[in-house]
């Protein structure tokens, strides 16, 4: 669980910004985001297949 505490004389925005780089970095939404939907086998299969082809696609255009 992310937590941030207030620190003296601190406003609440840099509290907030100090929260959500606290979350970013935990990967909280990405998370949140990936289960959000139930995914069939089928469909993660999809996925992974598209990601990979994404990525031999990135590695061949470098250089």
């Amino acid at each position: 669980m992310t937590q941030v505490v207030l620190r003296e004389n601190e406003g609440i925005e840099s509290a907030l910004r100090r929260f959500k780089r606290e979350v970013s970095k935990a990967g909280i939404f990405q998370d949140i985001r990936k289960n959000r939907h139930f995914e069939t086998p089928l469909e993660k299969e999809k996925r992974k297949a598209l990601a990979k082809h994404r990525q031999r696609k990135y590695r061949s255009h470098r250089g």
